[in-house]
């Protein structure tokens, strides 16, 4: 009987031929070359934190887990070279025992590394691009089982975010910083007046972002800027009691009361917004910027331009309240720097992502497929790793530069090995180059 798979969110599941669990990448191009000579696609899988199907499949499925170790680190360069399997967690422990650190990294530190970057995972901050943007070169397997050093041109441009539709990355160089110190303060503010000054918010800080819940007034503003200081145990009780406490027991106690008794949402999410309380935390960036997630859910993002950040949330907010849709989980809101990786869902243009999310076990589907309308009129952009209903006809026309990833796909995997049905549906099938 065939292994099955689940993703983090318990709701893709997939049973492959084959699972394979290679520790090298010469194992990887093995496995690439038994699953071509017996004809099945392939997908490469990290900690499964994608809430889409994109690294299902019912070929051959190679788990890159224990790929996980750190190669190179040279402190004085910053670059350090790593296995495609390290989670952004262990890597950033890791980093810190050479004195180095991620410039900036997402809320969830589980994921593989090559799996965040495949799908364009970033964290907030205007001065800094996506986790993607800090990559210098990679090393890939391609669709015949071949290994590719790829370090510059429209390769890197689009192995960037690759959305493991070039081939099974299995080393990655990245760009570090010197370590440092995050002080992150948690405050909530009246949401009018969050929107108000959100511009300068934005632009005056190393790291904003916030969060609010539908049906309530109160916004929680994160920010967090870099320090000098040495980590320090500042509110660490106050904190305990907000990120395990609220955030976690008493979140999936709310949800699990307004997925039994929808109507009392509107009052559950006024009552956890009002029990949030300022906050202080004083740490190494790694651990300040991840946040512990316990409460299981589905999640929709999108990047759009950033001057659209105010329309997106009244607008959100309004279709929520409007409908009397039975949303327990917050509206987050975040900003970075735009890039140049093909794919990038920051591509060209300074971005804001907003991202809306659903418990599970609820109706998703009416509520994201309305927020996926806004967005459209705003020129969003799905992230790919979270669910949308876009198709590479919709897509396309989103990314300037859609034919010149397609075409390193066609060089990297003529045969069409990696695709799946996700790939299928938002790049479309392999593109062979248009003879003579």
């Amino acid at each position: 009987m065939a292994e099955r798979w689940t993703n983090w969110a318990r709701q893709q599941v997939c049973a492959p031929a084959v699972i394979e669990r290679p520790s090298s990448e010469e194992q990887v191009a093995a496995a690439v070359r038994r699953a071509a000579k017996e004809g099945l696609p392939v997908r490469a899988v990290g900690s499964g934190h994608s809430f889409t199907d994109i690294a299902c499949t019912d070929g051959a499925m190679v788990d890159v887990s224990a790929m996980d170790r750190v190669l190179e680190a040279d402190s004085s360069t910053g670059l350090v070279r790593v296995q495609a399997g390290i989670s952004i967690n262990a890597l950033g422990e890791a980093l810190e025992g050479h004195g180095l650190a991620l410039e900036n990294q997402g809320d969830v530190d589980t994921q593989a590394l090559a799996g965040a970057l495949a799908t364009a995972t970033h964290g907030t901050g205007l001065a800094f691009g996506n986790l993607s943007s800090r990559v210098e070169s990679l090393r890939l397997v391609d669709g015949r089982g071949e290994v590719h050093e790829i370090d510059g041109g429209d390769e890197l441009l689009a192995a960037r975010v690759g959305l493991g539709a070039l081939g099974i990355v299995t080393e990655l160089t990245l760009r570090t910083v010197p370590l440092f110190t995050l002080r992150r303060s948690d405050v909530p503010r009246p949401l009018g007046e969050t929107l108000d000054t959100m511009d300068g918010l934005v632009a005056g800080s190393d790291h904003w972002e916030f969060l609010v819940f539908p049906y309530s007034d109160v916004a929680l503003t994160r920010t967090s800027s870099r320090s000098d200081e040495a980590p320090n145990a500042v509110g660490e009780r106050k904190l305990w009691l907000q990120e395990h406490l609220l955030e976690n027991a008493v979140m999936g106690a709310f949800a699990r009361t307004g997925r039994a008794l929808p109507r009392l949402i509107p009052r559950l999410n006024a009552t956890l917004s009002k029990l949030v309380s300022p906050s202080t935390k004083v740490d190494r960036s790694w651990r300040v910027f991840a946040t512990r997630r316990a409460v299981r859910f589905t999640e929709m993002e999108y990047a759009i331009p950033r001057d659209c950040a105010r329309e997106a949330v009244e607008a959100v907010m309004d279709l929520v309240e409007r409908r009397r849709l039975p949303v327990t989980f917050p509206i987050e809101v975040r900003f970075t720097a735009g890039d140049d990786a093909f794919l990038s869902t920051a591509h060209g243009r300074q971005t804001c992502y907003v991202a809306i999310h659903q418990y599970l076990g609820m109706e998703y589907e009416s509520y994201f497929r309305a927020v996926e309308r806004i967005m459209d009129g705003l020129g969003g952009r799905p992230h790919w790793g979270k669910r949308h209903y876009q198709s590479a006809d919709t897509l396309a026309g989103r990314y300037p530069e859609w034919d010149r990833f397609a075409a390193v796909r066609a060089q990297l995997d003529p045969e069409g090995r990696f695709e799946n049905d996700y790939t299928q549906r938002v790049l479309g099938p392999v593109r062979q180059p248009v003879a003579g």
